[in-house]
Order: C-alpha cells, then structure tokens, then sequence
C-alpha cells in the first residue's frame, strides 16, 4: 500500500492507493485556525496531530498493516519556529497571515524587484513569504527570534515530526524567499538582511526524495510494521500536474477555485527575468512557471452570491446552455490584477449593460472575462518560450461543462478533465509507487490516468473581436484610475 498526503489549508487529506494505482480509501480532516489581533495562526503540533488520527483511521479501517511508502504534499509557506530540540516556540504562522506589510516595505528599499525575480523566480515581496514574517519576528517577538533553532515550513515539520529528520524540499524552499531556484542554494544576501545563519535552516534535498521512516513510536500508534519510508514529495500544485499526467512542457494544469492558477512545465533554460512567477520544479533541475489570478472563481462566486443568492451553479450552467453568446464584457479584477500585469489599481468592470441583459447574462460574462485572463498568461507563457499544446482543468472550474469550451474556444487549447477529482493526493501516491521502483518513470505512471471529458476549441471571429475589445477595456479602465 501506498498513501498521499495532502497537507491543505482547508482540510488535510489522505488517500491509500496500492502499487497499481487504485484507489482504497481517502479521507480528510479540518484545519482549526487561531484569528487574534488581525493574525492567523495555528497549533502545529495539533495540526500532527490530526494527521495522525486521520491516519490511524483510515489505516484500522482498511485493515492495513504495512505501508511500503508515504508521500507528502501540500501548502508551502507557513512558517513554524522551532528550539534546537524540534519543541515549536510558537503558533505556527499560515501563509494567509498578513502581519509582515511593513516588514515587505523594508525589503522593498533592500532589494530591486529584478534582483529578487534572478534569484527566488518571484515578481513581488509579499507578506506570504517566510523571510518576511521572520523579519517581524525580529522586531515584534525577539523571545522568539533570539531563540531559534531552526526556521521551518509546514511539511518540513511535519515530516520531521515524524521521522526525526530535518529537511527542505527545494520545491516547497521556492517560497521561502530566500532560496535561490538556479544555484539549488539559500540566498545569502537575504539570510543576512533578516538575520537568519544557515544552520538555523534545514538541509536542501530534492523534491520527491525519501528522507527516512517513521519513528517507531509512530509505527507503533499507527499500528504499522515500522518499514513505512516517508518521501518528502512536492508542492500541491506540482502534485497536481503529476496527477494529471502533465509531466511535461507544453501542457497547464489549471486550477479554478477561489483563484485560478496555473503550474506549466518550462521549457530549459528558462530565462531569468520571464515575468512570470517561476519555481523550482518536481523533477531535479527544471522549472515550472505557476502564473496565479486571484479573480479567478472568486468572481463567480461573488457575483452568485451578491446577485443570484437562490441560484446555484448547476442552474447557472442550464441556463446559460440553451443561451446565444451576449455582447457583455467583464474585467474580472475584484481584487486587482496579479499574473500577467500586475496591477493592483485594476477593478471589476461590467461594460456594455443594457436593459434587456439580466444576472445570467452577467454570469457568463464574468466565465469569459476569466477565459480572457487565462489567454493572456498562456500568450505569455509561449512568448517566454514554452510552446502549449493542451490544458487539464481541475477545482470547481472543471466542473463547468460550459465555463470548458469557453475556455478551449478563447484560449485555442483542448482543454482536458481528468477522472480523478483529487489530483495532489494522487500525485503524491505516484511520487510513492515510482520511489519505490513500481513504476520506472513518472511517465510510465501517469498513463493510467483517465480523462473524462475533451473539450476541442471552436475559436470564431466574434471571440477574437471581443478579446481585443476586452484588451482595450482594461487599458482604458486603468487610464481612468490614474487621472
């Protein structure tokens, strides 16, 4: 037996495979979150905690008695201070906190944005980063700070909590902010601007590399035989791709929930002021290049719940099927742009209202606004020099037969939906079987992957029009603004 972990914001999720694949179980658990003075933390040893129930019940329940490998995924930049003895100091810190601002203006002033971009792939200093929240640490609780003994993420802890060793995925270290993606190195500049010595950080290893084994107290809580080795994994949306076999450049895997990202494959060398969000990869020594809309499925959603409360999104979908095409635009910046502009002054815009148009028509409007905005990251995607070839849909979006072919005739793409709907736990369990030599190659794996559905583009001349008007809107949007 196999088993993915995914260790999420929302829930933690575990699901056991065997070596051909097929699913026996999965299961998941809520994260509990502390809200005080503005901030957002959580227990992190609570957090193994529920892990490990999660675990054990799902391990009893199934009658397992030996898991041959564990594979984790998951979240990436919440932070966990710890004494040199492992003992956390604190509440871990979620990568959702925000109390870093000012500390991102003091960097700002410290290091050019291309700087940052040639070293950690990023486009911004943002307060999700760890390097920042040590930074408040130093000024705000120096108990803390002067005590230490290692900086770690979530799923290094986790995977130290349960086996003893200290280490750093290279995938997840993207996030730190202060790893350097091209030298496989931590970046000394940073470390010293924050005050942070390289032995308080854990060793770098490759991402989807076993690390060791469960402590036999572990084994023994989880009523397992004590052989279970324990793979470091990758990030959740690099879990994603190996999920839907998009293991290769050339295809994107998008992720449609509350935001919309997107994790492609770049084609090597990838270039070092792309300007695009570029990480380190699953596989050693490759890139992948993760553009993120925050207005993404948040717009819909929005919109449903502020316009059209009684109406779900399956009516959405009915009625909008035996609809034409409207003349409708919408900018779909709730929340300013992120990927490919960058904009924070941008705003939602509905242009071209008129009083035959009613909240269905302004639904679907919002659906292609947000198709535009995943073709301008894949035009960008391809003019930094990775050719598309497909797209596979996953989150909520997927489940969209409608917002699909829009996305396939807009973006010119096939977009295609993969059977499994709970892609990272399934990456994570392929990470496993192929460490284990069940598999030869992540290739070799992904192709019992199913897709369900195919959505072939239908590009027209109308589309095309309404793109460039959409282009247009924004660019005059944001005149606006500024005057």
């Amino acid at each position: 037996m196999y088993i993915g972990i995914d260790l999420g914001s929302t829930n933690i999720k575990a699901a056991i495979y065997n070596e051909k694949l097929e699913l026996i179980d999965r299961q998941s658990k809520p994260v509990h979150y502390i809200h005080e003075n503005g901030f957002v933390e959580f227990d992190v040893l609570e957090y193994c905690g529920v892990l490990v129930s999660l675990l054990k019940d799902m391990i009893k329940a199934n009658n397992v008695k030996s898991v041959k490998q564990l594979a984790f995924t998951g979240q990436a930049e919440s932070l966990v201070v710890v004494k040199k003895s492992g003992q956390p100091l604190m509440n871990a810190i979620s990568w959702m906190d925000e109390r870093s601002i000012e500390e991102c203006d003091i960097l700002a002033k410290q290091f050019s944005i291309e700087e940052c971009e040639q070293v950690t792939g990023q486009q911004a200093i943002l307060p999700t980063w760890p390097a920042t929240k040590i930074l408040w640490l130093k000024k705000h609780k120096p108990d803390v700070y002067n005590n230490a003994g290692y900086y770690l993420l979530l799923k290094d802890y986790v995977i130290y909590w349960l086996t003893g060793e200290i280490n750093a995925d290279m995938s997840i270290a993207t996030f730190s902010f202060f790893f350097d993606i091209y030298n496989k190195c931590y970046w000394k500049r940073m470390l010293n601007e924050i005050g942070v010595l390289e032995s308080q950080l854990p060793k770098l290893v490759e991402p989807c590399s076993v690390v060791g084994s469960f402590k036999p107290e572990v084994s023994d809580l989880l009523g397992l035989d004590g052989c279970t080795k324990v793979n470091v994994g990758t990030l959740d949306h690099f879990a994603g791709m190996i999920g839907t076999g998009n293991i290769t450049y050339g295809g994107i895997t998008l992720s449609t929930g509350t935001v919309m990202a997107m994790a492609v494959m770049a084609k090597e060398p990838v270039p070092k002021n792309s300007g695009i969000a570029m990480h380190y990869g699953f596989v050693p020594n490759t890139h992948v290049m993760l553009p993120v809309a925050e207005s993404g499925g948040v717009s819909l959603e929005w919109f449903r719940r502020t316009c059209m409360p009684n109406t779900d999104f399956r009516e959405i979908d009915l009625v909008l099927a035996e609809r034409p095409r409207n003349s409708l635009l919408f900018l779909p910046y709730l929340v300013g742009t992120n990927a490919p502009e960058f904009d924070s002054n941008a705003t939602g815009v509905f242009w071209g209202l008129r009083q035959e148009h009613d909240a269905f028509d302004m639904a679907y409007a919002i659906m292609e606004g947000v198709a535009f905005v995943l073709k301008k990251n894949c035009e960008c995607i391809t003019q930094k020099g990775t050719p598309l070839t497909a797209i596979v849909a996953t989150g909520g979006g997927a489940k969209s037969d409608i917002w699909c072919q829009l996305q396939a005739d807009i973006t010119g793409l096939p977009i295609l939906v993969p059977n499994e709907k709970e892609a990272a736990c399934l990456g994570a369990a392929i990470i496993a079987v192929v460490a284990d030599g069940k598999f030869a190659s992540f290739a070799d794996a992904v192709k019992y992957i199913k897709i369900s559905k195919r959505f072939e583009p239908h590009p027209d001349q109308e589309l095309s029009l309404k793109y460039c008007k959409f282009n247009v809107l924004y660019e005059a949007s944001l005149s606006l603004l500024t005057k």
